[in-house]
């Protein structure tokens, strides 16, 4: 179909627009990049941020993965709280949205109400501080997964999408003698691809960007997470007070060691969403079908 003249020049200017908001998203990743890669002697000539680095200097990959045990440490603590806090949140989330979706159970509407009211109130950070410090979890990664266990907001659009599921495929795995665990494992969880990995993605991008659970639970170096060491760095306007960091001969400049560190902790969510990506809004769209 030909477009009118007034239908194309609205396209272009839509374009240029989409184009404009694409830059501005791309430049400071980019910025942030190239800064990543600067000597310090590029650093004492330029200062600063830059957008294109006049050449390539590793040190500072080299010290994050090469030249100190702390970083890699901490990298080693994020992966295993991302995995496994995910799992075990999803585990959790589905059995008790599963639970919560099932009509004939006596008292599902005050349970739903009961988990809704957590959302809006809360113990407060000293009773959860004392609560785990009582179940012995202080200094361990358990600290960072199992209080966060289950999230309210996740577990009700997780319910949702599982009313929305057909009653007539369940009551005909009944009549086939099917119990409430084999349904979940056999009907209800493949027809809930889309919302699992929605959730599962929620999780995962709260426990890698976490880092004020680890900052109160954690006292010793050697467990705590990657965002904790990154939190550290942003704070410091040297490499001064980096003592675990800094013993090279050579140091990269701060903002590149800042930059490196920040990549670096940026790029694996960037890599793992195009992957669930459409899935992303059909869970959102379906898990808010039925209320």
């Amino acid at each position: 179909m030909r477009l009118s003249r007034n239908e194309q020049i609205a396209h272009v200017g839509i374009y240029i627009i989409l184009i404009l908001l694409a830059l501005a998203f791309l430049i400071p990743f980019i910025i942030v990049l190239s800064t990543s890669f600067i000597s310090e002697a590029e650093f004492a000539r330029r200062g600063g941020y830059v957008l294109f680095p006049e050449g390539i200097d590793l040190s500072a990959y080299q010290i994050l993965f090469g030249r100190s045990p702390v970083i890699l440490n901490a990298y080693g603590v994020t992966v295993f709280r991302v995995v496994v806090g995910t799992f075990m949140n999803l585990i959790f989330t589905v059995t008790l949205a599963y639970v919560l979706a099932q009509k004939a159970l006596p008292g599902r509407i005050p349970l739903t109400i009961f988990v809704f009211i957590t959302m809006v109130f809360s113990g407060g950070l000293i009773p959860r501080f004392l609560l785990v410090d009582a179940l012995g979890m202080r200094n361990t990664v358990w600290s960072m997964i199992v209080p966060t266990l289950i999230n309210a907001w996740n577990m009700l659009i997780m319910r949702n999408f599982f009313m929305s599921i057909p009653e007539e495929l369940t009551e005909a795995a009944i009549v086939d003698g099917a119990t409430p665990p084999l349904i979940l494992l056999r009907i209800i969880l493949p027809l809930s691809l889309p919302v699992i990995a929605t959730i599962g993605l929620f999780y995962a991008v709260f426990h890698w960007n976490a880092w004020f659970d680890a900052a109160i639970y954690i006292d010793h170096a050697d467990q705590q997470p990657l965002q904790i060491i990154l939190r550290g760095l942003l704070q410091s306007t040297s490499m001064q007070g980096l003592e675990e960091l800094s013993f090279t001969e050579n140091p990269p400049p701060a903002a590149s060691l800042r930059s490196a560190l920040i990549i670096v902790s940026t790029v694996p969510v960037l890599f793992v969403y195009p992957f669930i990506q459409r899935y992303f809004v059909k869970g959102i769209m379906i898990g808010g079908v039925k209320g």
